[in-house]
């Protein structure tokens, strides 16, 4: 038996509005949004009294997704330190390929999109960068120029 595609990938997020708006900016279509709650959910994520509002984000091609997640309730755990290195175990961080990595960074500025190092070329294939974005995740750009 094998996997039949990835559907998505959740983000829990502190300010849902800005969270879709920074993706939104990144190119993103907001796919729609929920509220979820119920046994369905306390039993799926494994908590007791779940109640969140859910915004999905699609890529233009359809082929990829980003949930992300507000928590109403139970009370949300963030994780210290909040702005975790690259390196630290666990989800590293979710990449885009964009059109224009240079254009892309300044409308994510906008939005408080802070670039983590600089933006690097890749032999002559790639210019790439990592962004810390909506609660603290690292959005990393890739453009292809060759």
């Amino acid at each position: 038996m094998t996997i039949q595609r990835m559907d998505n990938v959740a983000i829990v997020v502190d300010d849902l509005d800005a969270a879709v708006a920074f993706f939104t900016e990144l190119g993103m279509e907001l796919e729609g949004k929920a509220q979820i709650e119920g046994l369905y959910a306390d039993r799926t994520v494994g908590l007791d009294g779940v109640r969140s509002d859910i915004a999905m984000m699609r890529t233009p091609d359809g082929h990829s997704k980003l949930e992300l997640t507000k928590y109403h309730t139970p009370a949300v755990s963030d994780a210290e330190p909040r702005n975790l290195p690259p390196n630290t175990l666990g989800l590293h961080r979710v990449m885009f390929v964009v059109d224009d990595i240079d254009d892309t960074i300044a409308r994510l500025r906008a939005h408080g999109a802070e670039l983590l190092g600089e933006v690097a070329q890749y032999e002559n294939i790639f210019r790439l960068c990592n962004l810390r974005g909506p609660a603290g995740i690292i959005v990393a750009l890739a453009e292809q120029i060759g």
